[in-house]
């Protein structure tokens, strides 16, 4: 998801939720406390360099049971992010704490902010000699080169 169509979701909420993917709420007395660019320069396993750049938020679970983030002030904070920082309009990651920090990527539906996981990946499968399509083959297309066949008692 990127940050404009955070702003547009936003510009429509009374309440912000997020839900983690295993189903959970992240308690509503969270606080947004980082808005950032976050630039990663690197170069992968085959030697290609990248870059990449995302928009972070960072969720943190406060034991402040009094406050409430509204959609408003979360725009706010993304707009003096943007104007400070000069952030665009970057794909989102969410960093929230769990055994450690997490991240995860982010989408909306049913009134609804959901954390998506992420996983990590080769960049480089063609150099890696990794296949990008694991080949599909019939089992009947196999070599018999066993023992054992439905008529053998070796099984």
């Amino acid at each position: 998801m990127k940050l404009s169509e955070v702003k547009s979701v936003l510009n429509t909420l009374n309440t912000i939720s997020f839900e983690l993917p295993n189903g959970t709420l992240v308690p509503n007395h969270f606080h947004v406390t980082e808005v950032g660019k976050i630039t990663k320069n690197f170069i992968d396993c085959g030697g290609t360099v990248r870059k990449e750049e995302v928009v972070n938020f960072q969720l943190w679970n406060a034991n402040d049971y009094d406050h409430r983030l509204h959609p408003e002030k979360l725009l706010n904070i993304i707009n003096l992010s943007e104007r400070t920082l000069g952030i665009e309009d970057l794909e989102i990651e969410v960093e929230y704490q769990g055994e450690t920090i997490q991240k995860f990527g982010l989408d909306f539906y049913n009134g609804r902010f959901f954390l998506i996981s992420k996983q990590t990946d080769c960049l480089a499968k063609d150099k890696c000699d990794i296949p990008v399509h694991k080949p599909k083959i019939q089992l009947s297309q196999l070599k018999n080169n066993s023992c054992c066949s439905p008529n053998d008692n070796c099984c």
